[in-house]
């Protein structure tokens, strides 16, 4: 039975929570880092006055501590005291006043973001002493934590229509929507990541200066002018994608209303439940495969020379206005036509070329907001570019593949932050004029192979060739291959098409090379076999990318007579029977 005791706690305890990574988020309800430079500062102007503050909330799980109220008021707390922003009269905490927070950024934890003046000693006390309101729930399982954090949430308009219609909610619908909108936001990770990581999945909006690592004008509704950069704090992306999803797996076309939109994920209402019926019967993934796919395509019409923005395609005049609604009859009617009727474009720039000035020819407004109505947009759509695709009897092949672009975007996201389990590689050949060698990378990739996978008996990753994580090594493929990269993150993606043409060969036997380097290796079984099964490629924007992915074996994998393990980003072969013991002990 869940226990609630209240633990007043200094901001010094915290923080020391915080960098051992006892403070974590569970994504499955907690939305993103949101409030304003303005809104953290007040909480420290508080703080420094002696005020009282709200109260937070935690359950305490296995010696940590997961985060049910007060994330915005935690992080801005501590993200001050590591120098992330200056008080409103633009002053900055003194790490010499605190030396645990100073070791902390010599060893590389963090590095300020803005100059200041220092803080007083005395201020600086007051911070680190001040003593928050902390409720700690124990003993508490996943539904109590769900049903405290929606109760919380009821109490005032704290969060948006659609991010209280996704908190806590654990259903099909709900997980596929989450799972979508956080690939093309560029913040997909693991379900529960330690508080410390939330600036690397977090949005900055225009003129901010949060240090957060996704800019919202890389972000594909921002990018493709769908939505707006503040849309995207209420999650409206989400709604977009809740409103498409539910009619591609429902079959039928809903209401664009907030109505409708509840509906969908209050467990009492009829379409609700037909929603979760059509997910079990339509299949999770592949409504997932589908939409991605889809999207892809469109992406690919904006992306034929000369590259231009879908909301400049659409609109004949110059308009700076959202439209999600539009956007959802453009993606539905690309699913009718590619899924529904087995086609393939045919031609990207015919394609493109119809998708000009679209909107125009739409219902707008309430007036395309009904089911009938909605249906008579999607078919304008359809009648306008249906001539530019074909039939292809292998259609599902592209469809349902492991990598669309939108995945491969997302992984290599990932790798900031979960180093150890993802391995970057610009290609297999040196980064120098004539080399076309590509022996000593293939035997590499091998041990990197073998270092993943000891990484743990539930863990797995990637190996991404064709992308740099270095912009000098980017900028050297684009001189040596005459190549453009497509800036991910802060990664390149360079592409292995260029490596092909410079060693004389096709694709396919660039693909084939090292799919059979790793069947051919001395990695051990089960390993070499499921990795060899696993290699895939996409073409990504005429680029070309090799994926490369490790699955959980269940057991300590070696190469040749070695074992490899990761340290980081780095693999390192055990050298010691303890370095071998200790891999030992992950399974």
């Amino acid at each position: 039975m869940a226990t609630l005791s209240s633990e007043p706690t200094s901001i010094q305890s915290i923080y020391n929570w915080y960098r051992e990574g006892r403070l974590f988020v569970n994504r499955r309800y907690q939305r993103k880092l949101v409030w304003t430079l303005e809104e953290k500062q007040k909480l420290i102007d508080s703080i420094l006055k002696d005020y009282p503050i709200p109260a937070i909330l935690l359950a305490e799980k296995e010696g940590k501590f997961e985060i049910i109220d007060g994330l915005q008021r935690l992080h801005a707390i501590l993200s001050f005291v590591e120098i992330a922003y200056t008080t409103t009269d633009g002053k900055v905490f003194d790490l010499e006043f605190f030396p645990t927070a100073k070791s902390h950024r010599q060893n590389g934890a963090f590095e300020p973001n803005v100059d200041g003046e220092l803080l007083e000693n005395r201020h600086c006390s007051a911070i680190l002493d001040y003593s928050l309101a902390a409720s700690i729930m124990r003993n508490a399982a996943d539904s109590d934590v769900n049903d405290v954090f929606d109760r919380i949430n009821t109490y005032g308009h704290r969060l948006s229509d659609q991010e209280r219609r996704q908190s806590g909610v654990q259903s099909r619908f709900a997980t596929i929507v989450r799972e979508i909108a956080c690939k093309y936001r560029g913040d997909v990770s693991r379900e529960t990541l330690p508080l410390y990581d939330m600036p690397a999945i977090s949005i900055d909006l225009p003129k901010t200066k949060h240090g957060y690592e996704i800019r919202s004008e890389e972000v594909f509704w921002v990018n493709q002018g769908i939505l707006r950069s503040t849309d995207l704090r209420d999650s409206l992306d989400e709604q977009c994608l809740a409103d498409i999803v539910a009619c591609v797996v429902g079959q039928q076309l809903i209401s664009r209303s907030k109505a409708a939109l509840d509906n969908l994920y209050d467990p009492g209402h009829s379409e609700y439940g037909r929603i979760e019926a059509a997910l079990e019967t339509y299949g999770q993934q592949k409504a997932v495969d589908e939409i991605n796919y889809c999207i892809e395509q469109i992406r690919k019409v904006c992306d034929v020379e000369p590259e231009d923005k879908l909301r400049r395609l659409i609109f004949s005049t110059t308009n700076t206005n959202p439209f999600p609604s539009a956007f959802a009859h453009i993606l539905i009617a690309f699913h009718e036509i590619i899924v529904g009727e087995g086609k393939v474009v045919a031609d990207l720039k015919s394609l493109r070329g119809a998708v000009n000035n679209i909107y125009d020819r739409m219902i707008q407004g309430q007036g395309g907001a009904t089911p009938d109505q909605r249906r008579t947009n999607v078919d304008i759509v359809k009648g306008l570019i249906g001539k530019h695709f074909v039939i292809d009897r292998k259609s599902s092949t592209q469809i349902y593949s492991d990598h669309k672009a939108v995945d491969i975007e997302a992984d290599i996201r990932r790798s900031e932050i979960e180093t150890s389990s993802f391995e970057l590689k610009q290609g297999l050949l040196d980064l120098k004029e004539g080399a076309d060698d590509p022996e000593a990378m293939l035997w590499k990739l091998n041990t990197h192979i073998c270092a993943i996978e000891n990484n743990g008996k539930e863990i797995g990753g990637k190996i991404i060739i064709g992308v740099s994580d270095k912009e000098e090594d980017a900028g050297r493929a684009t001189k040596i291959d005459k190549v453009a990269p497509r800036e991910v993150g802060r990664r390149y993606v360079v592409g292995v098409r260029r490596e092909a043409e410079r060693m004389s060969i096709t694709m396919e036997q660039y693909y084939q090379l090292i799919k059979s380097s790793i069947a051919n290796s001395e990695l051990s079984e089960p390993l070499r076999s499921s990795v060899a099964a696993a290699v895939d490629f996409n073409s990504y924007f005429g680029l070309g990318v090799v994926v490369i992915s490790i699955r959980p074996q269940g057991k300590m994998s070696y190469f040749g007579e070695d074992v490899y393990f990761r340290s980081g980003d780095e693999t390192r072969k055990a050298a010691t029977a303890k370095e071998i013991g200790a891999v030992a002990e992950r399974f």
